[in-house]
């Protein structure tokens, strides 16, 4: 969406008409660690897209970054990130700003948004996390469990 008027485009999030959380129900996304990253930003820039959501299609990969900045939310720039690695997902399914992030059954974050820097290869989904650490600090491993699952009260 980046550089795009949104009344040519006709987006809802980019007219701002979109309420805060229009979702009453979703169904856990679940995929899996295909590569463990080692990489960590200070001065990143990430662009958080004003929007609250993005599909991926069966077979898709994303790649996931947590950043420790509280502030961190849709239509926000993002410097400090810390890269975990790529995950892809064997089953297509929604990601939400709002939604807890966990890997291994451990909790790491919300998701604060998404940045389209690298498309049309893949996407990145940002994750407000409370530690700063890439993959490799974290001990991830490939083949791991990660899943987006919506938060009870449908906030961020």
């Amino acid at each position: 969406m980046s550089g795009k008027d949104p009344e040519r485009t006709r987006d809802p999030y980019a007219l701002g008409i979109v309420p805060p959380q229009p979702f009453a129900a979703k169904a856990p996304l679940r995929g899996q660690l295909v590569a463990v990253l080692r990489v960590t930003f200070e001065r990143r820039g990430l662009e958080l897209e004003p929007v609250g959501s993005r599909a991926f299609p069966d077979g898709s990969i994303a790649e996931l970054a947590v950043t420790d900045e509280p502030d961190a939310q849709p239509g926000k720039t993002v410097q400090r990130a810390a890269y975990l690695g790529f995950v892809r997902f064997p089953t297509g399914g929604i990601v939400i700003v709002g939604d807890t992030c966990s890997i291994a059954g451990e909790t790491v974050g919300v998701v604060a948004g998404f940045d389209t820097s690298h498309e049309p290869n893949h996407l990145n989904i940002v994750v407000r996390a409370d530690r700063l650490a890439h993959g490799a600090e974290r001990g991830l491993t490939p083949g791991q469990t990660v899943e987006f699952v919506l938060t009870s009260s449908g906030k961020a």
